[in-house]
């Protein structure tokens, strides 16, 4: 997922870059207000803190929600009940006051992302270079050709395809496959993938985001 990250503290913003970086996703990030509107094309998710130096971040989400409808997840120190209100009725999505916390940042991101493909809708074929994945009528092809999948390679498959080229966290498909993520049913979340890869046929084409996930698409 591409990810604008619009932070003025260096620190800050550098953590939170390598933490989105080593979880796959491609980010840019803005010091600065004025950068904004340059950067938000092709921007799949805006982090945004509120204080920045030439001007405020609340002005930047009205802007962002004039110009988009990109979810948008605030980051920033104001933490009293009136600036959390003021900022989800300015069109955030999410607000997470600081210090962060990497591992909630990251699956605040996931709920974020959740919540905008279910309001966006998920085309009914997912097409990724040569497969083609028919999510209506649960029908999987390569090259033409069509392939016999379990159920549950199915199932892991179509979690991966309504999000094609965005890393999908592990504990997602986990809960989507199979609503609980006991020990013996990630063991057999690791089977089945390896399954689907062999019949895919396609190396790279399903990547393992190290301690993080999956991505279905390059």
């Amino acid at each position: 997922m591409r990810i604008l990250v619009v932070e003025d503290d260096d620190g800050v913003a550098a953590a939170v870059v390598d933490a989105l970086v080593a979880r796959g996703h491609g980010v840019v990030r803005a010091a600065r207000a004025a950068e904004v509107p340059g950067l938000r094309p092709g921007a799949e998710l805006v982090l945004l803190d509120l204080t920045l130096p030439d001007g405020d971040g609340l002005e930047v989400l009205r802007d962002l929600r004039r110009a988009s409808d990109v979810p948008v997840l605030v980051l920033t120190a104001r933490s009293t009940e009136r600036d959390v209100v003021r900022g989800l009725r300015s069109g955030a999505d999410d607000y997470l006051v600081k210090p962060i916390r990497l591992a909630e940042l990251l699956a605040r991101i996931d709920a974020v992302t959740r919540r905008a493909a279910a309001r966006g809708g998920v085309p009914e074929v997912v097409e990724v270079e040569d497969l083609r994945v028919d999510l209506a009528a649960r029908r999987v092809s390569v090259a033409g050709a069509e392939l016999t999948l379990t159920g549950k390679e199915y199932d892991i498959l179509a979690a991966l395809a309504r999000r094609a080229g965005v890393a999908v966290s592990r504990q997602q498909v986990l809960d989507e496959v199979w609503g609980d993520a006991t020990v013996a049913v990630s063991r057999a979340l690791d089977v089945h993938l390896a399954s689907l890869r062999t019949k895919l046929a396609r190396p790279g084409l399903l990547s393992t985001v190290r301690g993080f996930g999956y991505r279905l698409g390059r």
